[in-house]
């Protein structure tokens, strides 16, 4: 049986976009762009989880799962590949444990990556969210599994907190999307619910935790009365406390400049939440929106102050991208690997630039 988000494809999207009256001025843009190319990708992959680890003051990168050129049920892979920055291409490693899936989201914490969730897709179009938690450990090059997340979830907002709690936030399941926050601790390999959403529960969107302050921004919701998904065009900050019987206070945020996003990455720099790229109109794994229009990806990066509430524009990269988890953050350096660029192509581009060289130049 078919679900939901492959079924309502063909329906009317209302979509919400907001104005931007905050774009940066062109003679306020960096003359020389901070990002450079890295090596291709063996193969070019979207929707796939990233990640970045340094260790003995080498960075290396990885990209896990996701969906090839095809764009197709049969094209959604558990392939693995791993880049040692400094060498000349990037290498296969062992496939992630289980069936090949999209929407997941990975995290670095304690020299190990943890890969959480995501959704399977079949034959028929029927899609299932799995609880799966794979654990890489990069310097024995071995795949581990931990506690299954309580509620199997895909397309979550998700952050590393204190440096050692991984935070989920809203995102898919089975057949609806879910207001649930769930914590987990890999030291304890404990999971543990938090203060849900107040707003509408969302999948798609991006989010990033900043000190003790967890934010994320829009998303794709479901109007019951049709039902249709529509782009929900909402910012919410929530400040993390107690460790043990962790609660969020949740404040509706100032709304960013430009439109909503939906499948931007995501990466916390210093006390910045990055979201970068994406696309305002909500799309299938094929990158064709519900509403039967290819969507179009932005060519932006926007940083969320969390100090002082406030949005600025970095400088976008050389190209427009969209259908990201998150970006790789490691050694002082930002990473963004695939993804998907003009005309629903599949890219194998990978993009990287140093953290101070990224923060030198930005607009409020």
């Amino acid at each position: 049986m078919l679900t939901q988000r492959t079924v309502l494809r063909s329906l009317t999207l209302l979509g919400v976009v907001a104005a931007s009256t905050c774009s940066p001025a062109r003679e306020d843009r960096p003359r020389t762009s901070p990002w450079n190319a890295g090596p291709s990708l063996p193969q070019p992959i979207t929707n796939n989880a990233v990640a970045a680890v340094e260790s003995d003051g080498r960075v290396s990168v990885f990209s896990f799962l996701g969906l090839d050129s095809t764009k197709v049920w049969s094209g959604v892979t558990n392939a693995a590949y791993r880049w040692d920055v400094g060498d000349d291409a990037w290498r296969e490693i062992d496939p992630v444990p289980g069936p090949g899936r999209l929407a997941s989201t990975a995290h670095t914490v304690g020299g190990l990556i943890y890969v959480f969730g995501g959704y399977t897709v079949a034959e028929d179009g029927s899609e299932k969210s799995v609880p799966d938690v794979n654990v890489y450990d990069p310097v024995t090059e071995s795949w581990s599994r931990v506690a299954d997340i309580p509620v199997p979830t895909d397309d979550a907002a998700a952050g590393i907190w204190r440096g050692d709690h991984i935070v989920l936030v809203s995102g898919w399941h089975d057949t609806g999307n879910i207001r649930d926050v769930q914590i987990y601790h890999p030291a304890t390999d404990i999971w543990t619910a938090s203060t849900p959403i107040p707003g509408a529960p969302v999948f798609g969107h991006t989010g990033a935790v900043v000190g003790d302050q967890v934010v994320y921004v829009d998303g794709a919701a479901i109007v019951e009365a049709s039902p249709r998904f529509v782009m929900d065009s909402t910012s919410w900050t929530g400040t993390l406390s107690g460790v043990v019987e962790p609660s969020i206070e949740w404040t509706e945020a100032t709304r960013h400049p430009g439109p909503p996003l939906y499948r931007s990455g995501a990466a916390t720099v210093g006390g910045l939440a990055l979201f970068v790229g994406g696309t305002d109109n909500p799309f299938n794994y094929d990158g064709v929106g519900y509403n039967g229009t290819a969507s179009v990806p932005l060519r932006q990066v926007l940083a969320y102050v969390a100090a002082t509430e406030e949005w600025r524009y970095l400088p976008a990269l050389p190209v427009a991208t969209m259908d990201h988890r998150n970006a790789g953050v490691a050694g002082g350096q930002i990473f963004v690997v695939g993804g998907m660029l003009e005309g629903q192509r599949v890219s194998d581009q990978v993009w990287l630039a140093t953290s101070s060289g990224l923060l030198a130049d930005g607009r409020q």
